[in-house]
């Protein structure tokens, strides 16, 4: 239950057989590529032995392919019949080689092809569609203009028309009437505009235009040949026959539904094709060879060794293994990757949310798990609800092949079930109703749970104080071992005892022994400053700022309270919800109440869950963690599969065990 040792490996094959190791191992799912080239430790000997070596530049082209099919799948399930169901790739668990071997390029480029020639079409048909609109929209405004504007002009007379504010129109007409040189027609008008035409002498234009600039008015040009109603008329007639077509393409398009499957499996083969080719740009190639270097657990080396003789029989590929250096392991260039039981890998994904352990760093897993355990549970504490998430994660589990980490997470809140479900049962607590055994009653036995907070709160903050002073004493830095961990531990329990000779057991002499702990700890503290420090002065007020940390741990302390409040308020929102349905008649009780309860209880569930996710996490985070984590590790990132669709077990070429 630590960070998982690592090896760095290097492989040299011939120059042809790269992309089938990279094809192994990608199905192993065990080893990081580097990119040799990013590693300014790697020049020396590229200069010396592979000065003439171009780095890999990627084509892009698997890229595109990934995207165009994204792109038509969309387009089928948009534009494709309603009549017609999309067949989706059903997620399972296979291995990646069997599943790769589905995979046919020419068939997949001629499929898109079809598919992009239906698009096409369609793209066409709504760009048509469009214009005819416009010109329905114009040949609707325009139909009852009963003059051809262009024969209407002549040497003295011309024609306009044009559109103006509703709001103007009587005030225009008014302004055309104090003249009988201009002649005016009302055509049309919808909810904010008027069109109209004019007739009049050619040499008024001046005057027309100023009068119309007066108004707000604008002329309009005559986009289509012909008379309104006859540009009306054949805009109808091919928006008809367009939509038609529509109909005929969603019912080809529709079709080709049946074929989302084949295309997301092409998508899942190409994503790892393209992660292949990502790592490939990290490869030395030569005229003959090529060089992958990477890393891989130290556990998980003879898997390795194991499917590489297998799929490279008689010596072809060449591999060499070496411990990390000091200095790559200080420059984090050495990836973390977590080893913990089955139990605790769930609770993984609650250090990474946080950070990553350095590869030189414990991992706080498995000494966090117990403690979010009991926290989680003891702030929903409802018999209901965590059997409710047990049934749920369960059946999810069992029922439906989900991605992993979804799978993960799942895991979790199963565990986290079992949490609550104990603490209903102390609680005494189902849905929100009183059960007739319980050990604590939230509304009796306040102070009670309130005294347990605080205990578990201090459990755990003087674990997390000893694993500051364990983890220094590692690393041999033994006056931080003292000055971070054990002495704060002391000087806590010192206090601790007095309180508990002073108020609760009435000991003088318990009261005096827990005063001179903590002194003698105090003591600790101010002494390994002064050691440690280079002034010896300047170390001791540094000991003295430190002791001053003894406030914060009164705020540690009062945290823990949320364990005590989050749990009684959970109950105590259900309990309200269960008493505001029970006041209801009895015919609206067992009607719209039945919707109600139900409605009511599962928000309460999700808040619950929710507040109890985050503040049993947040404990973790600031009063746990603060102690004596760092984090800051890079992550380890194998080659594998992206696994959208589909989940592909560990290709490991025979028995993990051997």
């Amino acid at each position: 239950m630590a960070v998982k040792e690592m090896k760095k490996l290097s492989i040299i094959c011939e120059k042809e057989a790269q992309e089938r190791i990279l094809r192994v191992l990608q199905g192993t799912q065990q080893v990081e590529i580097d990119d040799i080239y990013a590693d300014s430790a790697n020049e020396d000997w590229l200069k010396e032995y592979f000065a003439d070596s171009q780095q890999y530049e990627d084509s892009g082209n698997t890229e595109a392919l990934i995207r165009q099919i994204q792109e038509l799948v969309r387009f089928i399930r948009d534009h494709g019949s309603a009549k017609e169901k999309v067949t989706e790739l059903k997620r399972g668990v296979t291995s990646f080689g069997d599943f790769e071997k589905t995979f046919d390029e020419t068939k997949l480029k001629k499929e898109l092809a079809t598919i992009t020639q239906l698009k096409e079409r369609w793209d066409q048909n709504l760009a048509a569609t469009k214009q005819a609109q416009a010109q329905e929209d114009w040949g609707t405004t325009w139909q009852n203009l009963d003059i051809d504007i262009e024969e209407s002009r002549d040497k003295n007379v011309t024609a306009l028309i044009g559109i103006l504010p509703n709001d103007q129109w009587e005030a225009f007409q008014d302004q055309l009437k104090q003249t009988t040189q201009i002649y005016s027609e009302y055509i049309s008008n919808d909810q904010k505009e008027t069109a109209f035409a004019l007739l009049y002498l050619r040499k008024e234009t001046p005057d027309v235009l100023e009068l119309m600039q007066d108004f707000g008015a604008r002329s309009e040009t005559k986009p289509y040949p012909g008379q309104p109603k006859e540009i009306l008329q054949q805009a109808k007639a091919e928006l008809t026959k367009l939509a038609q077509e529509r109909k005929e393409l969603a019912q080809l398009i529709g079709e080709k539904k049946a074929q989302v499957y084949h295309l997301q499996q092409a998508e899942e083969v190409l994503l790892a094709q393209n992660q292949r080719e990502l790592a490939q740009a990290g490869i030395v190639e030569s005229q003959y060879l090529a060089v992958i270097r990477g890393w891989i657990g130290a556990d998980e080396v003879p898997i390795l060794k194991r499917v590489l003789a297998q799929a490279f029989p008689n010596e072809q590929v060449y591999l060499s293994l070496d411990d990390p250096t000091a200095e790559e392991i200080a420059a984090n260039k050495t990836p973390t990757k977590l080893k913990n039981n089955p139990v605790v890998q769930p609770f993984e994904m609650l250090t990474e949310m946080y950070s990553i352990p350095k590869y030189d760093e414990i991992d706080p897993t498995p000494w966090m798990m117990p403690f979010y355990l009991v926290f989680f549970g003891m702030m929903v504490a409802d018999f209901g609800y965590g059997l409710l998430m047990l049934v749920a994660t369960t059946v999810g589990l069992k029922a439906l092949t989900l991605p992993k980490g979804t799978q993960r997470f799942l895991k979790l809140f199963q565990y986290l079930s079992v949490s609550t479900i104990v603490w209903g049962l102390i609680y005494g607590s189902s849905f929100g109703v009183e059960m007739p055994v319980y050990l604590l009653s939230p509304s009796k036995d306040f102070m009670a749970i309130f005294g347990l907070s605080m205990v578990f709160g201090g459990i755990q903050i003087f674990t997390g104080l000893f694993l500051a002073g364990k983890e220094n004493m590692r690393k041999k830095d033994y006056v931080a071992a003292v000055n971070q961990g054990f002495s704060w531990q002391g000087i806590l329990a010192g206090i601790l005892i007095a309180a508990l000779g002073a108020m609760v057991v009435k000991s003088q002499a318990l009261t005096m022994i827990g005063a001179i702990l903590a002194i003698i700890s105090a003591l600790a503290v101010l002494l390994t400053s002064v050691l440690g420090a280079k002034s010896k002065v300047g170390g001791f007020f540094m000991g003295l700022y430190d002791l001053y940390g003894i406030t914060s741990y009164i705020g540690d302390f009062v945290s823990y309270s949320r364990l005590m409040a989050l749990g009684i308020s959970g109950g105590s929102i259900a309990a309200a919800f269960n008493m505001l349905v029970g006041y209801m008649p009895p015919a609206a009780r067992f009607t719209a109440g039945i919707v109600l309860i139900v409605v009511l209880q599962g928000l309460n569930i999700f808040l619950s869950l929710l507040s109890a996710y985050v503040h049993a996490a947040r404990l973790q985070y600031v009063e746990f963690f603060g102690k004596f984590y760092t984090g800051g590790g890079r992550a380890f990132r194998p080659l594998k599969p992206a696994e959208k669709y589909m989940n592909f077990i560990d290709e490991n070429g025979g028995n993990d065990n051997d």
